[in-house]
Parts: structure tokens; C-alpha cells; sequence
């Protein structure tokens, strides 16, 4: 049978709206990123045809030969990349990463202690809502109310109060650098093993902005789309004395066959991380995150901790407005053209569906090629549309300005026109 010969028009426009907006709004949500034409290509290439059950040399269907290559490719460049034993690059998300994790090392009720969700952590450090709450005993720590970094004399506290089988680090929402030894210090204390979630991070890790966790930490885990810059999906990496457990957890445990053309798309990404122009891509980041933290703050925003080591910060609209949530905020910023998301602040009086602040992040902004320059017209643009969020003409000249400074800077020059 033929494909189709009449393209799906309402979908393709949609994706031609995407594309469009993209290019035309300014895109400043921490966990997303702009992945390179290489990495694209992977993801849409004719490797979404074959199935793939298994591990390289271990499928239980034929003519795997060539994805074979490709997913030992991978799991290698992986393992370069941070210094790793093992790999695991099948995991379709970074919670899918958390669960295979969890499921490989431990017994459903076990004491896990984990970052609150509130101060920072994700859904798969513990949250009540989450598989990870549902199925294991988590016991949260968080910041201290004084300088809002992470209370490691609560961590050690309850890390000796509670006796957990596994301690994770990592965060969503921190926007300071995790030092894994104090952690590693703590788990050897108690005998715990120790998990490091560094989904938002590992692009920096990898380009020599943040600690690496390995080989202090017994898993790390991390999602291959924020500043890694890569395709949507997940990885593991392990001492080699786990490998065969973890493995065994992802398939055939969680998932069936793996996305051979986003293992493929890892690759690429992979190799692009280990490049000296990654390293420079990951220091202007952080760069570009200093600047921009500094111009809010002289627009009056309050910046949790009081600044940022990493790509993100977390911003406390309260000293802005006290009227201000991070719900309008975020849907104020949507329509001025500026993309970022509400956020919870540590101890935040609203709910996580209101939320006091807002997060934001200089990956993709990065990627387009702004510096700081650009960020101190971002934070005005920020300032001037919250501040006259009440009129839509105004609001509708920060888009304008938004668009005129994308244009300058559009990730993918000739779609979306």
C-alpha cells in the first residue's frame, strides 16, 4: 500500500505555528533547549521503524545489526562523557531514568531521603502524588530559611534519624551548585547509597560548569534535552556492579522497546557535549544566567538564595508585587512573548498551582547566540510587562520587542516564516 498522497494539513500547520513561535519568542524555561539540526535529523530518521527489544547482542528480534552499533555508540560516548563504568541510554524520560533506578535498588517501602518538591526537588524524589511516594518511604530536606541552600545538617539529621537505603540529590528548582562529597559523607555515615538526578545540569557538568557527581555518587541519572541539548529522553549511568540490575529494570522491568532513532539522537549529542565549543556553550550559560539574575534584581525582583551558580534562577515575585503570582505571571509574560513557568518559592503561602514565583532559564537563549547584553533587554522586557500587565496595548509592545530582538537571533532561520 502507498503512504498517503494528500499531506495532513492541520497538523503540519500546527507544526509550522511551532515552529513560528520559537523563533519569535523569547524561550526562557529552564528544562527546554533548541537541539541541534544533527540531532533532529536522528530523531526523525528512518531508525523510528525498527524494534529493538533487548540490549546490543541481547534482541529478541532480527536485524538489529546496525542499532546495534548505534546504541554501543551511545552507551560509549556516555560513559566517556562523565567518567562512567556503565550506561544505560534507553530510558524514554529522565522520571523513567528515577524509576528503573529505584525499582533496580530497592524494595517497594524502603527509606529514601529525597528533595521537598516545594523547596526545589521533582515529582520522582518523593512527592506524595508520584510513583516515588506511592511506592517507597520518602523523607524530604530542603533549604534553610536563612540563605534558602540546601540544610546539609538536616540532611545528616535525617539521614541518621531514618537510616535510609538511598539518599538523592539533584533538584529542578536550586539554582546553586550541588556539591555531591558533604552527600557522599552522609551516605557513607549511615551506609546509603547514593543517587544523583542531574537532569537539569549534566550539559553543564559536561562542560565543566558543575561538579561531576561520578565517581562520588553510585547512579547518576538525567535527561537528555535541557543543557545537554539534546534529544527528548533519558540516561543512567552506574558502577559496573549495578549495570546488570539497572538494565534489568529498564527492560524488560519498565519499558519495551527502546526509541532506537532518539538513542541515535543521544549519540550525536553525546559527542557534541565533548566538543571545546560545548565547553564554551555551558561557561556562557552560567554567564548569561549571572547577567540576567543581576538585571531583574536592579528591576526590583527578589532572587531566591541571591543569585544563581547554574543555568536557572528561581525569582520571588513578592518583592516585585505583592499582588503578583507566578500563575498571572507566567500567563502575562505567554502573551508579551516571553516563555517561562510558575514556580513555587521555599515556603511558599500560595499553592503550587498559583505559586509566588517564577523560574527561569538561559539555555536556549544561550543557544541562539544572546549574551549578556541581550539578558539586561530581557529583564526589561520582563519588568516592563508585569509592571503594566493591566494594559494589552502595552503588553503587546513587549511582544513587538520581543519578536524584533528574536529576529535577530532565530534558532532556526527560514521555518516557521
Amino acid at each position: 500500500m502507498p503512504w498517503p498522497s494528500t499531506a495532513d494539513d492541520p497538523v503540519l500547520d500546527l507544526i509550522r505555528k511551532e515552529e513560528a513561535r520559537q523563533n519569535s519568542t523569547v524561550q526562557l524555561i529552564a528544562s527546554e533547549n533548541f537541539a541541534s539540526p544533527a540531532v533532529m535529523a536522528a530523531t526523525g530518521s528512518v531508525l523510528t521503524n525498527k524494534y529493538s527489544e533487548g540490549y546490543p547482542g541481547k534482541r529478541y528480534y532480527g536485524g538489529n545489526m546496525v542499532v546495534d552499533d548505534i546504541e554501543d555508540e551511545a552507551r560509549r560516548r556516555v560513559c566517556a562523557l562523565f567518567g562512567a563504568e556503565h550506561a544505560n541510554v534507553q530510558p524514554h524520560a529522565g522520571a523513567v531514568a528515577n524509576m528503573g533506578v529505584y525499582q533496580a535498588l530497592l524494595e517497594p517501602g524502603d527509606t529514601v531521603l529525597g528533595m521537598s518538591l516545594d523547596h526545589g526537588g521533582h515529582l520522582t524524589h518523593g512527592s506524595p502524588v508520584n510513583f516515588s511516594g506511592l511506592q517507597y518511604h520518602f523523607v524530604s530536606y530542603g533549604v534553610t530559611a536563612s540563605d534558602e541552600r540546601i540544610d546539609f545538617d538536616e540532611v545528616a539529621a535525617k539521614a541518621h534519624a531514618e537510616k535510609p537505603k538511598m539518599i538523592v540529590a539533584g533538584a529542578t528548582a536550586y539554582p546553586r551548585i550541588i556539591d555531591p562529597q558533604p552527600l557522599r559523607d552522609i551516605a557513607d555515615e549511615v551506609g546509603a547509597l547514593l543517587m544523583f538526578d542531574a537532569a537539569h545540569i549534566a550539559g553543564l557538568i559536561a562542560g565543566g560548569q558543575h561538579p561531576n557527581p561520578l565517581p562520588l555518587a553510585d547512579v547518576m541519572t538525567f535527561t537528555t534535552h535541557k543543557t545537554l541539548r539534546g534529544p527528548r529522553g533519558g540516561c543512567i549511568l552506574t558502577r559496573e556492579e549495578f549495570g546488570a540490575k539497572i538494565d534489568k529494570a529498564i527492560f524488560p522491568g519498565i519499558q519495551g522497546g527502546p526509541l532506537e532513532h532518539a538513542i541515535a539522537a543521544k549519540a550525536i549529542a553525546f559527542g557534541e557535549a565533548a566538543t571545546e565549543e560545548f565547553s564554551a556553550y555551558a561557561a556562557r550559560i552560567v554567564e548569561n544566567a549571572n547577567a540576567l539574575a543581576e538585571a531583574l534584581a536592579g528591576h526590583g525582583f527578589r532572587l531566591v538564595s541571591g543569585g544563581t551558580d547554574n543555568h536557572l534562577m528561581l525569582v520571588d515575585l513578592r518583592g516585585f508585587d505583592e499582588e503578583l503570582t507566578g500563575k498571572e505571571a507566567q500567563a502575562v509574560l505567554d502573551d508579551a512573548g516571553i516563555s517561562l513557568n510558575k514556580n513555587t518559592v521555599p515556603d511558599d503561602p500560595r499553592s503550587p498551582f498559583v505559586t509566588s514565583g517564577v523560574r527561569i532559564g538561559t539555555p536556549a537563549v544561550t543557544t541562539q547566540g544572546m549574551g549578556p547584553a541581550e539578558m539586561g533587554t530581557i529583564a526589561e522586557l520582563i519588568a516592563r510587562a508585569l509592571r503594566d500587565r493591566d494594559d494589552l496595548a502595552a503588553v503587546a509592545a513587549v511582544k513587538a520587542d520581543a519578536a524584533t530582538l528574536c529576529a535577530e537571533f532565530a534558532p532556526y532561520p527560514g521555518l516557521g516564516g
